[in-house]
């Protein structure tokens, strides 16, 4: 287990390098610059401007200068004059992890249990009510879902306030939207995976024994029958953290989507760079986490 734990770690590093080598070359295909868009500066300053950023020199030069600044914590923000990369991170991430957090504890809870009910009582108006309120969870997009939420729960009803981030009631609203459709998603595989295992011959066993239905299913059942939860959970998880852009947009949350759609747009290179090493970091360690998880579900699996 050690081992493979410190392989799949040392092999992020350079995974990470050839993807932000990717994302480098593809900003530099693009047509303009960081400074072409907001207005035109005298030539002089334009030149000034472009050594201070290194923007002067060949490709490989700016890349590596990038690295190095990302390593080291001292990259400037290109678009944002006295704030570093690491600096913007920081300050915009734990708003976007908390986002997440919040709705992938929403979308686990109501997607076990809505996939628990569903598998236990099969073709009945329980397990139809739960996967077709599922199918509408994946259907509708978080675009719309999030200003109906707002149409009907703040302004309607005033229960909630229609954006901000500023207090436990302003997360209600956007934590649900984000993770309505993960939710749905989890339903269905708690739901697939626990029709499978309770056909299964140990848990005929300890029912046989006399135990308790819900001793049956919660300690015995539930266990076998999340590992496709688990499967789905190394990315979803990843993606919910680092949370959209639309959810931010709608509910006026300050977290790092906002920032990285922005400085996509700005031509911010060096903060284009940090968010998405930062991005595929997490998503790397997440998968990680699931491979692990995987030999506590299930002893059979061994990992090499």
């Amino acid at each position: 287990m050690t081992t493979f734990v410190a392989k799949r770690l040392l092999q992020i590093v350079p995974l990470v390098v050839l993807l932000a080598l990717v994302t480098f070359l593809l900003l530099q295909l693009a047509p303009g610059g960081p400074f072409d868009a907001e207005r035109s500066f005298p030539p002089e300053i334009q030149r000034q401007l472009e050594a201070r950023f290194q923007l002067d020199q060949p490709w490989y030069v700016q890349f590596g200068s990038y690295m190095a600044g990302l390593a080291d914590g001292t990259l400037p923000s290109l678009k944002r004059p006295g704030l570093t990369v690491g600096e913007l991170i920081g300050s915009s991430f734990p708003v976007s992890l908390l986002l997440g957090s919040l709705a992938m504890a929403f979308a686990l809870a109501l997607g076990i249990t809505s996939g628990i009910i569903g598998a236990l009582r099969q073709n009945t108006i329980w397990d139809w009510s739960t996967m077709s309120v599922a199918l509408v969870g994946i259907s509708v997009p978080n675009f719309v879902l999030g200003p109906l939420l707002v149409l009907c729960f703040a302004l309607g009803l005033g229960w909630f306030p229609p954006a901000r981030w500023d207090g436990p009631a302003t997360w209600v609203l956007p934590a649900i939207t984000l993770g309505l459709a993960y939710a749905a998603y989890i339903a269905r595989l708690t739901r697939a995976g626990m029709l499978e295992v309770i056909r299964a011959d140990f848990v005929r066993t300890a029912r046989a024994k006399g135990l308790a239905e819900h001793v049956v299913v919660l300690r015995h059942a539930l266990r076998g029958a999340l590992a496709p939860v688990v499967t789905f959970l190394g990315p979803a998880t990843a993606q919910i953290i680092t949370g959209t852009v639309v959810i931010e947009k709608v509910f006026q949350v300050p977290g790092l989507g906002y920032y990285f759609v922005q400085s996509a747009l700005d031509r911010d290179y060096s903060m284009v760079l940090g968010v998405v090493c930062f991005y595929s970091v997490i998503l790397m360690v997440m998968n990680l986490l699931v491979d692990v998880a995987y030999t506590w579900l299930d002893p059979r699996v061994k990992l090499a």
